[in-house]
């Protein structure tokens, strides 16, 4: 008796499906983290930025605003910018929760939150 060798059609489907869908998720959700990656990089660079450095919170807002625009990121809206002030800095927080659709009923939801520090002079 010969013995069964490689994969039958089942088994083919079934990884065909599974890659398909991966690749839909990947399709879909990369975009969102390569645009989280931009956000960290201007919350990172308003840190050690020396412009910021002795300007009021509403000025902040319009330079993370306008930093976001730049990069075409029209997702985050003013209200996701929050300033906060401490003793010695401003916090600059931006929270928001990218959301979309994958296939029929099923969406996806990313959470991301990111800080910055600008010291007060």
């Amino acid at each position: 008796m010969k013995k069964q060798k490689g994969l039958t059609l089942i088994t083919w489907l079934v990884i065909i499906a599974i890659l398909a869908f991966n690749g839909l998720l990947a399709l879909n959700v990369v975009p969102v983290f390569i645009n989280d990656s931009s956000v960290k990089s201007i919350m990172k660079n308003l840190e050690t930025d020396q412009t910021v450095r002795g300007i009021g919170p509403a000025k902040i807002k319009k330079i993370v605003s306008k930093r976001l625009r730049i990069n075409n990121i029209y997702d985050i809206t003013n209200d996701k910018i929050k300033i906060k002030k401490t003793r010695t800095a401003y916090l600059v927080t931006i929270e928001y929760e990218p959301r979309g659709k994958l296939v029929g009923p099923l969406d996806y939801i990313v959470s991301f939150k990111h800080e910055a520090r600008i010291q007060l002079k």
